[in-house]
């Protein structure tokens, strides 16, 4: 079915959010940002300094309700001659904030020495995240508290019990956030950053995106593709309108079986140091006999399958993170429980860290549900959740529940923009693991063939989620490369993957 044409009045708000950004970006400019020491409990120690843009809560109305969005950064640690600007930075979400980006200067991590040289790296929490007029949808001790209910649900009861938790989250965020989240929206975050570009001083943006921020990335290159210097997006979110977020998220429980089932074929391969299981299939079965424990008896009294689920899902998201999650399991089996539970349950008593974790949530919710139109009869999500999880059950359920109050969200929900070229975009920079569970590697396909002059460098036989910050110097190269000179290869590169774990 085609789209309707746009109505006067969506091409009028959408001119006025236009010129509403072109005005919020003059004052930027003439502001700048008065860089300080960061305050003491934002735990971002000098030389690294933090600093305030403002922007519109609506771009339609540039003059009415403005928040503060939390900036910071680390100068460039060469020469005035090889500087070339700054770099902002965001990590994913959405509700990622991005102010540990800087702190890659300090560590001197030895991937970004190079454009650290040339590059102010800037860090910033979106809108609704950390610092910047934060958003919350539930008390956070209540948001960390656990045991919660299995997510594979058992009977239509427990369906129905996940249905009104759901419904009754959507609530709590129109109840503690309302005003904000009609405009919680990705392209309302790439009107910030162009209001950040403005107050940096800069003329055009150096952009690095990963997971969702190539989203992020998608959206600004369509609204300001002039505005564009350098883009580097990693592990990329299929910016198809279609997708945007229901079919991505359904998407996403396939590629994440496909992941869990390479880690489980890892730890098989690794038995002798592990002792879980010689085969996939044993280690499935283990799997399968811990959950069905944890759900009988919460381990600690904290842990049950969700609280499970939560703590082994890193391991399709990072492959760095295998052997510890295959230790920690590994010890558990051999009478060592605690681990196990300290890594899998919450710390009631981190209460900065809850508060954190509740606001991230909330701001992944806030931007999903109101940037695109969901389904609001509960039959589409029982035919289809119901349908993958045959196939596909690591993740299905869990992740339908997480997304479950889009359907009954009380705030306006957009249309997603259509990402595509527009005048004056450079060459952007598309760096994909072949086997990714939280963007499949289809999403890098669909933004390489809408952004003409791309360049893509797939990590084949890989799958850890953000590319960029992995040691494999066919990657590394290129994108210092890129970043120092704007250069690409001549065509599409496909990169061997990094060195696989070992226990």
């Amino acid at each position: 079915m085609s789209a309707p044409a746009a109505t006067a009045e969506s091409r009028h708000h959408r001119g006025s959010e236009a010129r509403g950004v072109e005005l919020a970006a003059a004052r930027a400019a003439r502001a700048g940002i008065d860089w300080k020491d960061c305050p003491a409990d934002w735990g971002i120690a000098a030389p690294i300094q933090c600093g305030w843009v403002t922007v519109p809560l609506d771009y339609a109305r540039p003059d009415g309700k403005k928040i503060r969005i939390a900036v910071d950064r680390h100068v460039s640690t060469g020469t005035p001659d090889e500087r070339q600007g700054a770099l902002l930075y965001n990590p994913g979400g959405p509700g990622g904030s991005g102010m540990a980006f800087p702190k890659r200067v300090v560590t001197k991590n030895p991937i970004w020495a190079n454009a650290a040289k040339a590059y102010d790296f800037v860090g910033f929490d979106p809108r609704g995240v950390g610092h910047s007029a934060p958003i919350s949808c539930v008390d956070p001790q209540e948001y960390v508290s656990a045991p919660k209910a299995d997510p594979v649900p058992d009977s239509e009861a427990d369906k129905l019990a996940q249905r009104k938790l759901a419904a009754e989250y959507a609530a709590g965020c129109a109840e503690r956030s309302g005003d904000m989240l009609p405009h919680m929206t990705t392209p309302n975050t790439a009107r910030d950053m162009d209001v950040i570009r403005a107050a940096l001083g800069e003329k055009k943006l150096n952009f690095l995106g990963v997971s969702y921020g190539t989203y992020l990335g998608a959206v600004y290159g369509t609204l300001f593709p002039d505005h564009v210097r350098r883009m580097v997006v990693d592990s990329v979110v299929n910016p198809a309108k279609d997708n945007i977020w229901y079919r991505a998220n359904l998407n996403q429980d396939i590629a994440f079986q496909k992941r869990w089932d390479d880690w489980k074929a890892w730890v098989a391969r690794n038995d002798a140091a592990f002792h879980i299981g010689d085969t996939p299939e044993k280690v499935e079965q283990e799997w399968l006999k811990l959950r069905a424990e944890a759900k009988k008896n919460p381990l600690g009294g904290v842990v049950g399958p969700a609280e499970l689920i939560g703590f082994f899902q890193r391991a399709p998201y990072y492959d760095s993170t295998w052997v510890s999650i295959a230790r920690t399991w590994s010890d558990y089996r051999s009478g060592n429980t605690q681990a196990l539970i300290d890594a899998a349950g919450p710390d009631m008593s981190d209460i900065a860290g809850n508060i954190s974790s509740e606001n991230g949530n909330a701001v992944y919710t806030a931007v999903e549900c109101a940037d695109a139109k969901w389904p609001t009869d509960w039959r589409t999500w029982d035919r289809d959740n119901t349908r993958l999880h045959k196939d596909y059950p690591f993740m299905t359920w869990a992740n339908a529940w997480m997304n479950l109050p889009c359907a009954t969200w009380g705030a306006k929900q957009q249309t997603p923009l259509n990402v595509k070229t527009r005048k004056g975009l450079p060459p952007v920079l598309i760096v994909q693991s072949e086997r990714d569970a939280a963007t499949p590697y289809e999403g890098a396909v669909e933004l390489h063939q809408r952004f003409k002059g791309s360049r893509l460098i797939t990590e084949r036989d890989a799958g850890s989620h953000g590319v960029t910050g992995i040691t494999n110097p066919c990657v590394n190269e290129r994108v210092d490369t890129y970043l120092l000179t704007g250069r690409t290869d001549r065509h599409d590169v496909t990169c061997a993957p990094h060195a696989t774990p070992k226990p």
